[in-house]
């Protein structure tokens, strides 16, 4: 993988805020949203907004394999391909993160879209979801996450991507089974989305074709013109402008905690506008700016106290949940899973179980009432 000239961290956040942007508009004109695809299967029976979920989740797979077949994208240097893999962390913060989003009305993605688009609600959904990513990043829940669920791994000796275990276990060359798993798994999403005639019309094939491909040039940036091989200060490898170090694509609630820190510690120098907090920016800003120019743009708040307790609360489990799995319905459930990691997979099952759940939950509530 050949690094690239040395760019500025500004230059990789640009171009982070462009891709959020880009995601922010989208989501507005086509109603993505990883909950709401869940709710209405549930309550409604309508697979719709499901496929255009799997939609993007093959685009995103299909790209980002051919990003590492460019030599592009190393994905044993994303956070996704440890070598260990803490699999009850992803378990416990993937339920813990279904269960949020659903109490707090949206994903991390849909939260940034609506707040764009003038939902107050958003705007405490984002101020907790980012203080209880902070917490359990560095603060109080950071204690029980690394005494109660980290330890709970499973050592794999190589990097937990699907290919490169299934190269180690069969002895077959590692590109033939990326190849393989890219063309069966990415081409059953599409084969699963497409199938509906529903899906062939403009809004939801936007929607989702766009939303996997914006996470494929997210690590393009990332991974390969934020690559340099010799770093000039460290003379070591390094991906710039990142808060990880790592190359990164889409996901939504460390930014959210990274967004906080950089807001209440702006005079300290060391810290820089980076590419998760510029694409966070950028949903908001992108949503806002279709929804003022479709007319959509209302201003909305709590009217009930039971309300805001709901989404308080699901805010705070959304926190925990995406950072204790290492991303959130976008971050794993696209981002994630178009590296074939097997956390990813993991944490996907485990999202989806949780909102299912909740919702399958409310529904009985509703009922009894």
């Amino acid at each position: 993988m050949d690094g690239s000239p040395l760019v500025a961290p500004s230059t990789i956040a640009l171009l982070g805020l462009a891709i959020g942007a880009a995601l922010g508009a989208v989501g507005h004109r086509s109603n993505f949203c990883t909950m709401g695809a869940l709710a209405d299967l549930v309550t409604m029976g309508s697979w719709l907004r499901l496929r255009m979920w799997g939609l993007a989740i093959g685009v995103a797979l299909l790209g980002a394999t051919g990003l590492q077949v460019l030599g592009w994208l190393d994905v044993s240097k994303t956070l996704y391909a440890g070598s260990n893999l803490p699999w009850l962390s992803h378990l416990v913060g993937g339920l813990t993160f279904g269960v949020g989003m659903t109490l707090a009305g949206g994903c991390g993605n849909k939260t940034l879209i609506r707040l764009g688009a003038g939902n107050l609600k958003s705007l405490v959904v984002f101020a907790f979801v980012g203080l209880s990513g902070y917490m359990t990043m560095k603060g109080l829940f950071a204690v029980w996450r690394v005494k109660a669920l980290d330890p709970w791994t499973v050592p794999l000796g190589r990097a937990q991507d699907l290919p490169t275990l299934l190269a180690g276990a069969f002895g077959i060359d590692r590109r033939g089974w990326l190849l393989g798993l890219a063309l069966v798994l990415g081409g059953g999403c599409l084969a699963f989305a497409l199938r509906d005639r529903e899906m062939r019309r403009a809004a939801p094939l936007l929607g989702g074709a766009l939303t996997g491909a914006l996470v494929v040039v997210a690590w393009a940036v990332t991974g390969h013109i934020g690559f340099v091989a010799e770093h000039p200060e460290t003379l070591q490898e390094a991906f710039i402008g990142t808060n990880s170090g790592r190359p990164e694509s889409l996901s939504f609630v460390a930014p959210y905690a990274y967004a906080l820190e950089l807001l209440m510690l702006w005079s300290d120098t060391t810290r820089l506008f980076t590419f998760g907090i510029a694409t966070a920016l950028g949903v908001a800003l992108g949503a806002a700016a279709s929804a003022l120019a479709s007319g959509d743009f209302r201003l909305e708040g709590f009217r009930q106290t039971d309300d805001l307790a709901r989404h308080l609360i699901g805010s705070v489990l959304m926190g925990f949940g995406g950072v204790t799995a290492l991303g959130c319905s976008i971050g794993q459930g696209i981002s994630g899973v178009s590296t074939l990691s097997l956390g990813s997979l993991l944490t996907l099952a485990a999202i989806v179980t949780g909102c299912v759940a909740t919702l399958k939950w409310e529904y009985a509530r509703a009922m009894a009432d």
